[in-house]
């Protein structure tokens, strides 16, 4: 299953169109959060891909009915997605972790700090694709790309 996550496009539908648009056979997408707006216009550009579009609710989503929580399976995998600013990650991964970790997560997913992110720690993938559209840790734009197989996990950090 190949997954493509981003975040914090807030109002720049352009940078997740382009993504979308280079990854359309992707089997999901996931959007951590500030930019409801951008992924409602996007599914009315990409029909074909609504369904497969996940979007959690971000500090800026004010208007969004999205969860601030997203978890499923994939294989034998379990995804924790949020946007990150009710576990303060700005300051520590600690809580986002310990949250995961009780719900038996393994792949945890989470935007809000517009930094790249990515570390494989006992067990834990933990990954921050940055901001689609307004990093700040001075690298472009960017998104993750994740592939699960039965043999294991491939994850990467790409520019937009």
């Amino acid at each position: 299953m190949r997954l493509i996550v981003m975040s914090d496009s807030h109002h720049n539908h352009i940078a997740v169109e382009k993504i979308v648009s280079r990854n359309l056979d992707a089997d999901m997408f996931i959007h951590l959060g500030d930019g409801a707006e951008d992924v409602d216009m996007v599914r009315i550009m990409h029909p074909e891909i609504s369904s497969r579009f996940v979007h959690v609710c971000g500090n800026c989503d004010t208007d969004s009915a999205s969860s601030p929580v997203f978890m499923t399976n994939v294989g034998k995998h379990k995804i924790y997605a949020v946007h990150g600013h009710t576990h303060c990650v700005k300051f520590s991964l600690n809580p986002l972790r310990q949250a995961a970790e009780a719900s038996e997560c393994d792949i945890i997913l989470f935007g809000h700090t517009h930094c790249r992110y990515m570390k494989y720690d006992n067990g834990i993938y933990i990954i921050n694709p940055g901001s689609c559209s307004c990093p700040a840790d001075g690298t472009k734009p960017s998104f993750a790309c994740i592939n699960i197989t039965d043999g294991g996990i491939v994850a990467n950090i790409a520019d937009v």
